[in-house]
């Protein structure tokens, strides 16, 4: 069955996405514990990278690379709620795309340690 909100263009569709996405965030923070201490950690170094970033490319870089780990972190937390709620029974497959997504994390949070190392001490 397709969504009724499918049909929705225009300014309305733009309003509703922005609605569910608030939503998403909402759910993300309240039921996933590494979103929250992600999110927590991008608090910290958003700023930091601003102030610590010499170069418009710089400062983007490191916040770049912070705001990725939060997307993924949402991609995989929302590859575990799709798993779950297709079964809780334990599945190679099921641990597969868990594990994987959680990989997913891992690499994004080594991005943002290499990305990070190498503009602080390059210079």
């Amino acid at each position: 069955m397709e969504s009724p909100f499918k049909g929705k263009t225009g300014i309305r569709r733009l309003i509703n996405a922005f609605g569910y996405s608030m939503e998403g965030l909402k759910a993300a923070y309240q039921n996933e514990d590494a979103f929250r201490q992600e999110t927590k950690l991008a608090i910290l170094l958003i700023p930091l990278g601003i102030y610590l970033g010499h170069t418009g490319i710089e400062k983007a870089m490191m916040i770049g690379c912070v705001l990725l780990v939060i997307i993924v972190e949402l991609l995989n937390s929302s590859v575990e709620a799709t798993v779950d709620r297709i079964s809780l029974d334990h599945h190679k497959l099921a641990k597969r795309a868990k594990d994987i997504g959680s990989a997913a994390v891992l690499i994004s949070l080594i991005n943002l340690a290499v990305v990070w190392g190498l503009v602080l001490f390059s210079h």
